[in-house]
């Protein structure tokens, strides 16, 4: 008998949906545990008792905690529809772009919570994120790897879905423009469009409209 796969999570996170890809993109049955991350539950503690955060996979009695080294984890251990390409060359590069994911990302997180200069700072590190990844990144592939979703696909997925949540939120719409990357725009709309990732993307209403109230209430308690 298979051992269960659980994820431990919140709908609202793009590292809790990196994880949702990979397991969707494999076919893997899983449970879904739905976090209050205001009341982190004893179970979350447990199996990630070192940063106490989402998403954490439990597969069978182990459990795997950051969202990338989860996805890795999901490619090694089910090797059904390869996340990673199988030359060694291909699968570095790959592996290069999650890194500059991992690394860069943290500028659309932050361009959330930002106002005045931080604001213009954050918005020019995204603006660099984004032209590295427009000029160096892609070249004239559908997807990082090629043809299909791939590792380095799901990592920027997250961050460019989100970002334009945030643009949104912030009432802007001056970083992602399509004039400015229009390699990384015909990539979204490919990621996006994708059969397993069209069904599994979080309603970007609901995500607007959430961000929305949470950067009001940030407002009210200066």
């Amino acid at each position: 008998m298979a051992e269960r796969v659980k994820l431990f999570g919140a709908l609202l996170s793009p590292f809790v949906y990196r994880v949702i890809w990979a397991l969707k993109l494999k076919a893997i049955p899983y449970e879904f545990i739905e976090e209050d991350l205001t009341n982190k539950s004893p179970l979350l503690l447990k199996y990630n008792p070192v940063h106490k955060k989402i998403p954490v996979l439990l597969h069978g009695d182990k459990p795997v905690c950051e969202s990338m080294i989860i996805v890795e984890y999901i490619d090694e251990m089910w090797p059904q529809n390869p996340l990673l390409p199988n030359d060694p060359y291909e699968r570095a590069l790959a592996r290069f772009w999650v890194k500059f994911a991992e690394d860069k990302s943290p500028s659309v997180w932050r361009l959330f919570r930002a106002k005045g200069e931080e604001l213009e700072n954050t918005t020019k590190e995204t603006l660099e994120m984004l032209q590295n990844v427009e000029e160096h990144g892609l070249g004239e592939k559908k997807f990082f790897g090629g043809d299909s979703v791939g590792m380095a696909d799901i990592a920027f997925g997250s961050v460019v879905y989100w970002l334009e949540v945030v643009e949104e939120v912030l009432g802007g719409g001056v970083i992602f423009e399509a004039h400015k990357f229009p390699r990384l725009h015909a990539w979204m709309k490919n990621f996006k469009q994708a059969p397993i990732i069209k069904e599994n993307l979080p309603d970007r209403d609901w995500l607007v409209t959430f961000f929305k109230r949470r950067r009001e209430a940030m407002a009210a308690s200066v």
